[in-house]
């Protein structure tokens, strides 16, 4: 069972939940892990896209959308709506409303949650999930 880490943010709003993401991914690519970000859909791709390369002006993480090039198996951090990689992963940071099918295959997942209620209210619903699956929980205030 993967360890689940809930990061609840002072702020609200998508845009603070995707620049947290940004950072943890960061972090996680120094660390020399393999990431992958989990969104809702394609949009949300094309920004996270940018916002990696933008989200500091001294930010470089090689990061690569799937299934937009051939290849993406390189990249050590890796976005998508609608598929996981099929390459091993440390981390999946979800920044989906709901659990992706086979989140149990990452050894550690990152939900972050912004302060307002619709948020709020989504991310409870999967930290019940994740419980109900077995696995670790743990919960971060910032």
């Amino acid at each position: 069972m993967a360890k689940v880490d809930f990061y609840i943010l002072p702020s609200d709003g998508e845009f603070v939940r995707q620049q947290f993401a940004c950072r943890l991914a960061e972090k996680a690519y120094k660390l020399e892990n393999r990431v992958h970000i989990n969104v809702d859909n394609a949009e949300t791709v094309q920004k996270l896209d940018t916002l990696l390369w933008t989200f500091r002006d001294d930010s470089f993480v090689p990061h690569q959308a799937l299934g937009t090039a051939p290849d993406h198996a390189n990249a050590p951090v890796t976005i998508s709506c609608d598929s996981l990689p099929s390459e091993e992963c440390d981390l999946l940071i979800n920044l989906a409303e709901t659990i992706p099918d086979r989140a149990e295959a990452f050894p550690r997942i990152a939900e972050i949650v912004s302060s307002d209620d619709a948020c709020r209210s989504v991310s409870r619903q999967r930290f019940v999930d994740y419980r109900g699956q077995g696995h670790t929980l743990n919960t971060h205030k910032l």
